[in-house]
């Protein structure tokens, strides 16, 4: 079963809120199993929600729409659905009468416009009201569904957990469809373009592609099914957080999906290990410096910083780690060239340098007491420094028992970029560097 969500406000188009509602209620779909396509989001405009509406119905088994049931009067989602489902709006007294309670109930007269939530289109029903003023909806259109339920986010959880999710249940179950659960795992990588990750399980993505089945799941990147593909792949580029690949499979119940998602995780992970090494760094919300702090438990160590071109942004990173307090010993915020001599025993010299960032990796390490010290150094531009170009970055890495070692990359973009680039690789590189089994 397919249903569209259809997000209602101008507000939304102006970029002045977020649309939270339209990414809760794919989630909460995807759990039982229902496949959500498309989305749409439409300003206050009766004839534009409509189109929006009659667009739904015609490429989705139904359709949840978000917002418009307010008591003003750009609150119109009422009457597009009305005239979508070609009847007139009919008020509802039992409506009328607990929303006037609910005023009296705080010691107020209910305004006249409040009357407007009581409108129903006839042969609809109503969801009834526990959180605010006005009720949701379910609307049967021949053989699909519209539901409506109000746009304040607490208000709408409620309406879809209390009646729009045990309703598709039993449209499901009437259709002979199987109830099961679509679910995804995002595996997060660093070290390799997204065009590189896609080449790689290029082969891997073919092998999906050919298992049979009724083509409903066809497309890479799919919302996942369980029509015979095993697992649909995408990848999502997100800048200072890596390359995303998500994967999504469809299974009978949370355990069955559960079960395809780590067989499938553990091939992605030996596919892109044989071909550029420990790039995957975390699963789902799990960012790089959660992998650091995993790395570092291990052995016990505690991490000192010497931050020169990020300024303190990898400091900030590490600190976002609950208990980073026990293994995270602090950031020396070196951006003067004299902090570097002064305070972390840097040569006088250049500052961008190889040498200069073996340099600060001893000296955090000294200052600050720590197991480990790593450090940046770099040119984030415009203009060049000690003659290396902007997006030049030098990382130093001082461990016990180990020689300090140095790093050079470059990184694209603009200032914030390269400054945002280089603390994430930095702190990748301390990741592999520590994690069971890396070498040296």
């Amino acid at each position: 079963m397919r249903i569209e969500i259809v997000a209602v406000g101008t507000e939304l188009l102006l970029g002045q809120i977020a649309d939270t509602n339209s990414k809760w209620l794919g989630e909460q779909l995807a759990a039982i199993g229902v496949a959500s396509h498309f989305h749409q989001a439409v300003g206050d405009n009766q004839e534009r929600i409509v189109l929006a509406l009659r667009t739904a119905m015609a490429r989705s088994d139904g359709v949840i729409v978000c917002g418009g049931l307010g008591p003003t009067h750009d609150d119109i989602t009422r009457d597009a659905i009305a005239e979508v489902m070609n009847v007139p709006l009919e008020r509802d007294q039992a409506v009328v009468d607990k929303v006037r309670g609910m005023f009296s109930g705080r010691g107020r007269e209910m305004p006249d416009s409040n009357l407007r939530q009581a409108d129903v289109p006839v042969g609809a029903v109503i969801i009834p009201q526990t959180k605010g003023t006005a009720p949701g909806l379910i609307c049967p259109v021949g053989y699909k569904v519209i539901y409506a339920v109000p746009g304040v986010p607490y208000e709408m959880s409620d309406m879809f957990q209390r009646a729009i999710a045990p309703d598709l249940r039993v449209r499901m179950a009437e259709r002979g469809e199987a109830t099961g659960v679509i679910a995804s795992r995002v595996i997060r990588t660093w070290g390799m373009s997204e065009s590189g990750v896609a080449d790689t399980l290029a082969d891997h993505i073919d092998q999906l592609d050919a298992v049979p089945g009724d083509g409903a799941g066809t497309d890479r990147g799919g919302e996942g099914d369980r029509s015979g593909r095993t697992a649909t792949i995408a990848f999502l580029a997100s800048g200072i957080e890596g390359i995303k690949v998500r994967v999504t499979v469809g299974a009978d119940d949370a355990g069955a999906a559960s079960r395809l998602l780590d067989d499938e995780e553990a091939r992605i992970r030996d596919i892109l290990t044989a071909a550029a090494g420990d790039v995957v760094f975390g699963i789902d919300d799990e960012a790089i410096e959660d992998a650091v702090a995993r790395a570092v438990a291990v052995d016990g160590l505690t991490v000192g910083l010497a931050e020169s071109l990020t300024g303190g942004l990898a400091a900030s990173r590490l600190v976002n780690v609950p208990g980073a307090s026990r293994w995270f010993r602090g950031s020396v915020v070196s951006y003067a060239s004299e902090v570097k001599f002064g305070v972390l025993g840097v040569p006088v010299g250049p500052v961008v340098s190889e040498e200069a960032a073996r340099a600060m990796a001893d000296g955090a390490r000294r200052v600050l007491g720590a197991d480990v010290g790593l450090s940046i150094t770099g040119v984030a531009g415009p203009d060049t420094q000690d003659g290396q170009p902007p997006g030049t970055v030098f990382v130093g890495l001082a461990r016990p028992d180990h020689g300090t070692e140095s790093f050079a990359f470059t990184v694209p973009g603009d200032r914030e970029r390269v400054r945002q680039y280089a603390t994430i690789a930095a702190l990748d590189l301390l990741r592999r560097t520590l994690a069971p089994g890396a070498a040296g």
